[in-house]
């Protein structure tokens, strides 16, 4: 996978969302729905986070395949102290990975893989999950521009995996004749898929493509997470819109 970030910002990136996150979620109403995870009250939404923290922190130490926790059985406690939990939650997930070590090869849903791959997978689930908090309780959403564009990446790294095809099986209706979509920020370089016979492949670099959606790249996140339509003023479509929506529409783990 394209880890675009070292381990030192991983880590700190983990710390940056995890952060965002709590302070999203301070002082709102447990029992609020989030709109944009509309089963989840927002009480679920936090457990899920220091859940799948702990779950990546096993995997990590253990190097076992351990069942799918629900997170609507996580244990988050009262609101006051889900900012420490949560903080010390992504605190163990780092200290496992630097106990386990960053290259060591350990099991992913997506086939063995760097343990580097866990805090990468978290620090995106957060970030997408940070919106999700701040939706719920009218907060500001804020992330950094590197982080936002690796959770990008690292959703293109699982869209292009081998075998992500039997994990979603959506995605196999994404197969084509070398369509190209394309995502553009301003100020860095974008990414271009393309719908193969064979399944879908990626490249970053200038963005040359049947249809295209642009924007600040923690926008852009946004519309790859869907929690962003593409009618939303922040982002801007060329070309063939019917290619992205039918993209968007199947694309998302």
């Amino acid at each position: 996978m394209a880890v675009t970030l070292d381990d030192g910002r991983l880590e700190e990136g983990l710390r940056e969302v995890t952060a965002g996150f709590a302070r999203a979620v301070a002082g709102g109403d447990p029992a609020a729905v989030v709109p944009t995870c509309p089963e989840w009250p927002l009480r679920v939404l936090v457990g899920h986070i220091g859940q799948a923290y702990a779950y990546a922190a096993g995997i990590l130490r253990k190097g076992e395949i351990p069942p799918v926790p629900d997170p609507w059985e996580a244990e988050p406690g009262a609101p006051a102290g889900w900012e420490e939990w949560l903080r010390e939650s992504a605190e163990d997930l780092i200290g496992a990975l630097r106990e386990t070590g960053a290259d060591t090869e350990r099991w992913t849903f997506l086939g063995p893989a760097p343990a580097r791959f866990w805090v990468r997978r978290m620090m995106a689930d957060t970030a997408i999950h940070s919106y999700d908090a701040a939706v719920t309780t009218g907060t500001a959403f804020e992330i950094a521009g590197d982080l936002a564009a690796d959770v990008v990446t690292e959703g293109m790294d699982m869209l292009t995996a081998p075998g992500a095809e039997t994990l979603k099986p959506d995605l196999a209706g994404l197969r084509g004749r070398g369509e190209r979509l394309g995502v553009r920020p301003p100020d860095m370089a974008g990414w271009v898929v393309v719908r193969t016979p064979g399944g879908l492949r990626y490249e970053r670099g200038p963005v040359e493509a049947d249809a295209v959606v642009s924007g600040e790249v923690a926008d852009l996140m946004l519309v790859c997470s869907r929690r962003l339509p593409l009618d939303d003023e922040r982002v801007e479509v060329t070309g063939d819109r019917a290619l992205l929506e039918h993209w968007l529409a199947r694309m998302a783990f």
